[in-house]
């Protein structure tokens, strides 16, 4: 097992050797041609999970939006990561480069996530009739009606040209929907919620991505480009899983039409939970044996959880937390210990298992065993 990793210093120092071998290797290109804009495409990948970022960074057109739109962080943090995931069926690692959305503009984003308006509703929002653009059905006033749509998220793919220069090969977008509507009937009144059918949030979904692909077929520069749309459920407020995406269409250069879907087969489970018990016995099993073992190290202790993403029926990543309270340095160091040992024994070879220690005063250790590999690595804080 590797030793455990205290000399931040020299780790911070290894980092910044790294980054300046990879600054040697950047490759500098136009953005476009006839422009004396200039691009970075980074050398290095730091895994093929992700795609090399164009640089400069440009913030994406609907930066920040998504943290008002969707529920939980777990929700933001898959939305975003869960698109790139998708986008990987259609647009290679090796030869795309990744760019925040800059194709459609935050107005016209915000537009599309209203509701659809009468004239006196118009009136009311001082919008004009031209903007009456929403996505999401009429309020018909008694607070029945489902907001569908939560965040739409685009993702650009540059390609590398002959003449040295990047072009938009293709688009991603995702479309959040609700899966858990929340209402008020009166205004600063109390809250009510329902859950909407996923039959229902599913057609829904269709048919708003198939008008959000016939209005990106008619904006400049989308209209002969490869587009991917993806469909993702979002969960509750008081959800400590994410949500997942459950379907996504290609649509070919020049296409306006969605010939069929493909369904996505992911999903987060909490360990433990009934859900879990349910549906992945053994894999809740062995994390309840883990549970046990720390909870022996410490007596009355219980706050172990863990969030399961699986593909299909197979257990893919688990992330474990464990907050606790810590007397002393080196008592963070033996329990770190201890819990490495526990990581390597407790769960099988072929998973990816990451631990993350923290404490009132903030994060203590972070443990990560990659899928098939012998040794972990550890960091303590």
């Amino acid at each position: 097992m590797k030793k455990l990793i205290l000399l931040v210093f020299s780790f911070v120092l290894l980092l910044s050797g790294c980054s300046l071998n990879f600054q040697k290797q950047d490759e500098v290109v136009q953005t476009k041609e006839k422009t004396k804009g200039k691009a970075i495409i980074p050398k290095y990948n730091i895994s093929d999970k992700y795609y090399r970022t164009i640089l400069p960074f440009e913030p994406g057109e609907a930066r920040g939006m998504i943290v008002g739109n969707l529920n939980t962080r777990y929700d933001i943090d898959e939305f975003e990561t869960g698109l790139m995931r998708i986008a990987q069926n259609t647009f290679d690692t090796d030869q795309y480069y990744f760019q925040e959305g800059q194709q459609i503009k935050r107005d016209t984003i915000k537009l599309w996530l209203n509701r659809k308006f009468t004239k006196a509703q118009l009136k009311e929002q001082g919008l004009k009739s031209s903007e009456n653009i929403g996505l999401n059905p009429l309020d018909t006033g008694k607070g029945e009606t489902p907001i569908y749509l939560a965040h739409i998220l685009e993702h650009d793919y540059l390609t590398k040209t002959d003449k040295g220069t990047v072009k938009l090969g293709g688009i991603t977008i995702g479309l959040a929907l609700n899966s858990i509507y929340y209402y008020q009937t009166v205004q600063y009144g109390p809250t009510y919620e329902k859950k909407i059918d996923y039959s229902k949030m599913k057609s829904e979904g269709e048919q708003i991505a198939a008008e959000v692909l016939k209005r990106i077929r008619s904006m400049k520069k989308l209209g002969n480009i490869p587009v991917t749309i993806a469909l993702f459920e979002t969960q509750s407020k008081s959800s400590v899983v994410p949500g997942n995406f459950f379907a996504y269409t290609n649509v070919d250069a020049g296409s306006s039409s969605i010939d069929g879907w493909e369904k996505v087969n992911e999903k987060y489970f909490l360990f433990p939970s009934t859900d879990a018990q349910d549906k992945h016995r053994d894999d809740l099993t062995a994390f309840l044996n883990f549970k046990q073992d720390v909870e022996e190290y410490f007596p009355n202790y219980n706050g172990v959880i863990g969030r399961a993403f699986y593909v299909g029926d197979q257990l893919q990543d688990l992330k474990i937390s464990i907050p606790i309270q810590f007397y002393g340095k080196m008592e963070a160091v033996g329990f770190t210990q201890y819990v490495t040992g526990l990581v390597m024994d407790r769960f099988p070879k072929y998973i990816s298992v990451s631990v993350s220690v923290t404490s009132v005063d903030g994060p203590e250790a972070l443990i990560v065993k990659k899928a098939n590999e012998t040794e972990p690595f550890v960091h303590i804080y």
